[in-house]
């Protein structure tokens, strides 16, 4: 198997597993929304955004990016139905980034203290790699990521201009960030964390 698809394959699979456990997290808080929805699977075909699925991931392999990245399409959260209406939607939020770390976590100490073959090791660190990376970029405090919801759960009602700003331009700051090369930040820091972790 070529790296190129290996690496498609573990950017789809962790986008899903990103998607599901903001789903999980918001049956268990009392909104069964992403359930009904048949959205608590693994099965890539429910979970498929034409454009971060497909589109973005091909092109990207296309022009030889050094780094192929992508996204799910979002579970549908209904905040009102969750228990804790303070937190509900923090929890939530956090549980997509938690699970992309755990997961990096895992094959990383794997990495460290299990011995493995050179072809497995290698695989595993691109596991590693790509999880950090989507924890990372998801919690950039930016609509539509989750690190907008977590950065709204602690603002106070006198941000809400700011919220509001947030929500309409987000989009705009991140591509001036991409274009300015700030994505570059998040390499760095998931080569750290790998580091760290699995070395």
């Amino acid at each position: 198997m070529s790296i190129t698809i290996f690496s498609l394959i573990v950017l789809l699979f962790s986008v899903i597993l990103h998607e599901v456990a903001h789903g999980s997290m918001a049956l268990r808080l009392g909104d069964n929304t992403a359930k009904h929805a048949g959205r608590l699977t693994l099965n890539p075909l429910k979970h498929i955004e034409l454009f971060g699925t497909i589109i973005l991931p091909i092109l990207l392999v296309l022009t030889k990016s050094p780094f192929v990245i992508g996204w799910a399409k979002p579970v549908p959260v209904n905040p009102y139905n969750l228990r804790d209406q303070k937190w509900g939607m923090l929890k939530v939020s956090l549980a997509g980034p938690l699970s992309n770390f755990l997961i990096a976590i895992i094959f990383g100490l794997m990495i460290r203290f299990v011995p493995l073959p050179e072809t497995t090791s290698m695989l595993f660190s691109l596991i590693v790699i790509y999880n950090f990376v989507l924890a990372l970029f998801n919690l950039i405090p930016l609509p539509p990521f989750d690190g907008s919801h977590i950065l709204f759960a602690f603002l106070p009602p006198q941000f809400d201009s700011l919220k509001i700003f947030l929500q309409r331009y987000g989009l705009y700051i991140l591509l001036a960030l991409l274009f300015l090369g700030a994505i570059n930040y998040i390499f760095q820091g998931a080569a750290f964390l790998y580091y760290l972790i699995a070395v």
